[in-house]
């Protein structure tokens, strides 16, 4: 057992510490998947003119900014695929642990199992080192996680948002590994939306009170725009008021 333990948390410093590493060999990382030893060629005779194929189309809107006084998150609530309302009270929010946040875009289940697995991750690291793990090592993570997966079939547009002790930090990851730092993000099929609204009126020095009005200003524009978007707005705050 105990090998098996210090096996694992070789294997989370490594995900860590190397960006550029392609090929981690960890058990605990792999899920089923059909028995083809090239995922990518089974996929694209999948998708050839003799084989018909269910395509839903997905739908949201997610959104994080910095400004002056911490980070803003806001998201829709709905669920669908295609034309079908799958739910309109899905909480696209999720709690990596206490000082970061992920959003859901894409795949509701590849993002949500992801972001679960990696505040499992995340949870062994902080009990191991008893210190809070940075935004950027936990993108990172996820970013090298996601990678081995690429071609595999994976939807996810992760936004990654939180507190460390460099300060306010936000990533935005995808599900090829991409890792990308910034100020302002927003990703789902209402993003075009939202960044019109964003990119009028997002200003660095805004208050709480305009931070929060303009997130849901552009939420509330964008479920107008796109049919993938609606439901409730719901928002979170990272601020120096409320650490």
């Amino acid at each position: 057992m105990t090998t098996c333990n210090e096996n694992l948390i070789d294997e989370i410093d490594n995900l860590i510490n190397n960006e550029e590493e392609e090929n981690i060999d960890n058990d605990e990382l792999e899920f089923c998947v059909a028995p083809i030893n090239i995922p990518r060629n089974f996929i694209k005779f999948a998708k050839s003119d003799n084989h018909n194929l269910f395509n839903f189309h997905k739908g949201t809107t997610t959104l994080a900014f910095k400004f002056k006084d911490g980070i803003i998150v806001a998201v829709d609530s709905r669920a669908s695929m295609g034309s079908f309302i799958a739910s309109q009270e899905v909480q696209k929010i999720i709690e990596i642990n206490k000082n970061i946040l992920g959003t859901m875009a894409g795949g509701a289940a590849d993002c949500f199992y992801w972001e679960n697995y990696l505040g499992r991750i995340i949870k062994i690291y902080e009990l191991r080192n008893n210190e809070k793990i940075s935004v950027r090592a936990a993108s990172t993570i996820l970013s090298n996680i996601l990678f081995q997966y690429k071609g595999y079939g994976l939807c996810c547009g992760i936004i990654l948002s939180g507190y460390d002790h460099t300060g306010f930090n936000m990533f935005y990851v995808d599900d090829e590994g991409k890792k990308v730092e910034g100020n302002l993000f927003s990703c789902g099929s209402g993003s075009t939306y939202a960044y019109s609204i964003l990119d009028s009126n997002y200003n660095f020095n805004l208050n709480v009170e305009e931070a929060v009005e303009l997130a849901r200003n552009a939420i509330y524009h964008a479920t107008f725009r796109d049919g993938g978007s609606g439901g409730k707005i719901k928002m979170n705050n990272f601020s120096h008021f409320n650490i």
